[in-house]
């Protein structure tokens, strides 16, 4: 992970002079919509809720307090952020606002905001405008605070505070934003008789929900890529950590959030217009360019896809998807010359990985392109797709560097990893060798027979090896050499559907959830990425997953709850029930979809957005459910 943001900092203390406060974790109490901590010194009791854009504090201080105070700090901020340009005024007795011009990971932030006390205060500069003390009037009362932002101006922020929360009520408050939550974690409910699973799905839920986050003001003005100030008819999103999320999260997405997906497609577009590109990791109207690929591309074909871009919004974004794909930049160009990007001619490393990243996100271009009828691009695109079989040696079928020249790159360790120096980006050829979701029959090709294949993937989740001291730590997670606390492993336990022994998957598939997922402050295997761990869990625990990174069809897996009544939006209601579901029970033995067999091992994105039901017929021992070669993926 990489810190960033911690623009505007409040802390009450109990001298001017303090800048560190005692607590401990077990005064803490966490809900969604509602933080509280208990304080050591000072003696306070500080609560915390919101809505979508102003903050809401409540300090209540103890008895003992004859003097009280608050720390304004706008130098702090996290990671390697540091203030370029900050100011803070009183404006009045009771309200202070400033901004804070930042550098860090997003690398040109400006944030404004505006502060309303519930008592006078008085505010004393004590490091410039980096840092003030707040003076209360009258300690021995409860302070509440409005903190409002705005990525455009301290008048924004005012319109921001007004607007959203213009009275003083905080229980109404954390009512509300408990409401607003409880709607958004209802959009699936479950059965199960399992507390552990019913606690990991629905924390699950709530990180998944986190981000991408608002980042514009209720007047619709928002600060673009490129550092102007616009104004849209669409709420604009950031925090989009793509090459993380376009796996399960942005899939999930469009099942449960229907109501945002035309606006995430908007953002995408804007930001292409705005900076020349789609997004790569976006952040506060920034790009960061971390991490490799094109990844907003597939959660933006995908969208075209599923028909959340319609008219010519496709057009649009099919220019975007097109354009960004034919950069010269991050690699791109040497895509383009050689077909692969050499490991000797690349500026950078991890060649490998960002080979295969713009391979999958190539294929989700070439679909788009054939639903529009441009055929030239359809063929030249999906060429490009195939980039993974230049890499792959089928002497021992491993996916490995190529050099300008063809040569493979010697020596040669599938288990040894080097961060930011490999081929690869977070893991080693064992995990990156079936980074190709969007060609999976083709990959199995690649290997000669579905024989070979197969005991090649089998062997992935047994084989262990010295990854080496300069591993990557997102290397988590693991299964043999499968690495689940990471993104590129996400979609390979689904890869079994492929080759029609869905048996196989569904047995890693529970114990992945089973072991690698805990009801606990530890309860994840590696990063959470911003969504994706979760929403990987998500999916999975009622039986579904996309693997193909555009298009929606989802395999069918080995579902951990009961029954998940899913809203699609529109009054629809798609749900899958397990029937005979236990612990033991993890095979599926036959499907009905509204009421009719199915023998395919997936469902169409389709199938799910009509509503209706399916039902899985679980047993203790693999059955012929999905084997046959037309029952596929």
């Amino acid at each position: 992970g990489i810190g960033d943001l911690g623009d505007v900092a409040l802390l009450p203390v109990a001298t001017r002079e303090q800048r560190r406060v005692l607590f401990t974790h077990a005064q803490e109490t966490v809900s969604p919509g509602y933080y509280a901590i208990k304080l050591g010194e000072p003696n306070v009791y500080v609560e915390l809720t919101a809505t979508k854009r102003v903050g809401m504090h409540r300090y209540t201080f103890g008895a003992d307090q004859t003097e009280a105070f608050v720390r304004l700090d706008l130098r702090q901020g996290i990671g390697w952020d540091h203030v370029s340009e900050c100011q803070m005024v009183q404006e009045s007795p009771t309200t202070v606002s400033g901004y804070r011009h930042s550098i860090g990971w997003a690398n040109r932030q400006k944030d404004f905001f505006v502060m309303e006390f519930s008592q006078p205060v008085s505010l004393e500069k004590v490091d410039g405008d980096t840092t003030g003390v707040l003076t209360l009037s009258r300690p021995a009362e409860t302070l509440l605070v409005k903190v409002a932002m705005s990525a455009v101006s301290v008048a924004n922020a005012k319109l921001n505070l007004q607007a959203e929360l213009p009275g003083w009520d905080f229980g109404a408050t954390v009512a509300a934003a408990r409401r607003a939550w409880n709607d958004e974690l209802s959009k699936i409910s479950i059965k199960t008789n399992d507390e552990h699973v019913r606690r990991i799905f629905y924390t699950a839920m709530y990180h998944s929900m986190i981000a991408p986050s608002v980042f514009n003001d209720v007047n619709g003005q928002y600060r673009g890529a490129d550092g102007k100030v616009h104004e849209g008819n669409f709420t604009n999103y950031t925090t989009l950590s793509l090459w993380d999320t376009y796996r399960s999260a942005h899939p999930l997405q469009t099942i449960i959030h229907p109501e945002k997906q035309a606006d995430m497609a908007e953002t995408f577009l804007h930001i292409f217009k705005e900076q020349g590109k789609l997004p790569v990791w976006h952040l506060m109207g920034n790009e960061t360019d971390c991490m490799v690929g094109n990844p907003s591309i597939p959660v933006l074909a995908d969208l075209v896809l599923k028909g959340y871009v319609t008219g010519q919004d496709r057009e649009r974004a099919y220019e975007a998807m097109r354009t960004s794909a034919m950069l010269d930049e991050r690699g791109m160009k040497y895509l383009k010359e050689y077909g692969y990007i050499p490991f000797d001619k690349d500026e950078t490393n991890e060649t490998v990985a960002k080979g295969l990243e713009y391979a999958l996100a190539d294929w989700c271009v070439a679909q788009v392109a054939k639903l529009l009828g441009k055929k030239a691009d359809y063929k030249y695109f999906m060429q490009r797709s195939k980039l993974y079989q230049k890499h792959f040696d089928p002497k021992d079928g491993f996916i490995k560097g190529l050099s300008s020249t063809g040569e493979r790159r010697t020596p040669f360790n599938p288990f040894r990893s080097a961060h930011r120096i490999d081929d690869f980006t977070e893991g080693n050829a064992w995990q990156y060798t079936w980074l190709v979701p969007h060609d999976v029959h083709g990959l199995v090709k690649t290997f000669g027979s579905e024989a070979r294949f197969i005991e090649k993937f089998d062997s992935l989740f047994i084989v262990e090896g010295d990854l080496g001291e300069e591993a990557s730590p997102d290397i988590s997670g693991l299964i043999g050499q499968y690495a689940h606390g990471n993104e590129p492993s996400h979609h390979i336990l689904y890869m079994y559907n492929y080759v029609g022994q869905p048996w196989k998957g569904a047995k890693l598939l529970r114990k992945t959830m089973k072991e690698l997922y805990f009801d606990d402050y530890d309860g994840l295997s590696g990063n959470e990425d911003v969504g994706q761990m979760s929403a990987w869990y998500i999916l999975s625990a009622v039986g579904l997953y996309q693997v193909e990174p555009a298009g929606g069809k989802y395999c069918i897996g080995s579902p951990v709850v009961d029954e998940a009544a899913i809203n699609v939006g529109d009054g629809r209601t798609f749900t899958v029930k397990a029937t005979n579901n236990s612990a033991e029970n993890i095979y599926v033995q036959s499907a009905m979809l509204n009421g009719k067999p199915l023998t395919k091992s997936y469902i169409l994105f389709s199938d799910i957005k009509r509503g209706g039901t399916l039902e899985l017929v679980m047993g203790p021992t693999p059955g012929n459910f999905g084997t046959k070669a037309k029952d596929r993926p």
